[in-house]
């Protein structure tokens, strides 16, 4: 694989950054992380008008730019460096990614159009346990004649308070792991479904609580064939790991260059303490992390384009996501823990920002598989395929 951006790629980067740098201020992040919303609707509407980012994985054929996820991961590292709150994490991560792998042509002819208008989507599938893997997917259907009735609560769901349009995953009643899961894609505010926003410690990244109370749905919102989603749900989430390790990469690189500033300003026995050996070493360990986390997200970029193209199987993007997921998290939250402690013991409080970096840090450790969970798979991985060859 060539890990050299092309010209198209650097100026999207580029601009990507140009345009956070100045609408993303610590200010503004402080400001809006506060409200139930978690983001502001004028600037979420500047980056679908003015950046149209809502629409880089979109195909050309339903109004997208029809880019690819080295495109993406571009400027989620970008997103995750400035914290940007917005809902386009859910909405492209999750949404979009969601109607690419699993959705029929009617829905994404339907659904794809209004996102790129501005509408904001994300998926619903883990229940108050909290894992992700199969066994998570507690919501229940059953089927009745033509249509389906669905009930049931889901939690950790990104924007799930907010978003117009839901993925939801359950199963039929009396299945049990990976049989009889189902994907639904509908309109949020379908009778019987109940929202609630839950307060986290990362406050830049909102999450929901979705209540399912016998909501009636017809054929049209089955995503693929009945039953049998597990694997395109994996794939899905496999997808949006690689979005969450980019954010994780661009918040563990704001967190050593932020380091660095603090400690070149920072005078402690008549010199500043960046020149103190000790302090170097730190900051040398942050930097490998941040190299070995972005070297393994832009490879699983690429793994992830050639799955959307057909041309990689699902093993290869398990292997790419999970390997991409645990050095993400376990390099933002080594950076933000560690520019915590060279900032000494206003670290972490609010006057400094490198503390909301260390809240998303941990939030994003546990979210979609923490890195224990994701080395887990990889070795059962490792092992289906050894006794295959």
């Amino acid at each position: 694989m060539d890990f050299k951006f092309t010209d198209e790629q650097i100026m999207i980067r580029d601009t990507a950054e140009a345009f956070l740098v100045k609408n993303c201020p610590s200010a503004a992040i402080r400001q809006f992380m506060d409200t139930q919303l978690g983001y502001d609707p004028d600037f979420w509407k500047r980056i679908c008008n003015e950046m149209c980012w809502q629409g880089l994985l979109i195909p050309e054929n339903y109004g997208g730019l029809g880019l690819g996820y080295v495109e993406l991961v571009a400027t989620l590292e970008q997103m995750g460096r400035y914290l940007c709150c917005s809902p386009f994490y859910g909405s492209i991560c999750l949404g979009v990614n969601a109607l690419l792998v699993a959705g029929t042509e009617q829905q994404k002819t339907a659904f794809l159009p209004q996102i790129l208008a501005g509408k904001t989507a994300t998926i619903a599938y883990t229940s108050e346990t909290g894992g992700w893997d199969s066994g998570s997917v507690q919501t229940s259907y059953k089927k009745q004649d033509n249509s389906y009735c669905l009930n049931g609560t889901y939690r950790f769901v990104p924007n799930g308070h907010s978003a117009d349009i839901l993925v939801l995953a359950a199963r039929e009643e009396g299945t049990q792991g990976e049989e009889g899961i189902s994907l639904f894609i509908l309109p949020a505010k379908t009778s019987g479904i109940t929202r609630e926003w839950l307060p986290t410690i990362d406050q830049t990244r909102p999450q929901g609580q979705v209540i399912l109370n016998n909501v009636i749905l017809n054929g049209d919102a089955v995503m693929g064939e009945q039953g049998q989603a597990w694997a395109e749900l994996q794939n899905i989430l496999d997808l949006a790991r690689i979005g969450l390790a980019a954010e994780q990469l661009g918040g563990s690189q704001q967190c050593l260059d932020s380091t660095l500033a603090y400690i070149t300003e920072r005078v402690q026995f008549g010199r500043p303490i960046a020149s103190y050996q000790a302090i170097k070493h730190k900051c040398a360990d942050m930097m490998v992390k941040v190299e070995a986390s972005r070297s393994a997200v832009y490879h699983a970029a690429c793994v992830a384009d050639q799955f959307l193209n057909q041309s990689e199987d699902a093993d290869a993007l398990i292997e790419a996501a999970s390997i991409a997921k645990a050095y993400g998290s376990d390099s933002f939250f080594h950076n933000a823990g560690v520019g915590i402690q060279l900032h000494g013991g206003v670290g972490i409080t609010a006057e400094y920002d490198i503390q909301l970096y260390f809240k998303r840090a941990k939030s994003t450790e546990i979210f979609l598989g923490a890195p224990d969970y994701h080395r887990e798979r990889l070795a059962a991985l490792l092992l289906d395929q050894r006794e295959v060859s």
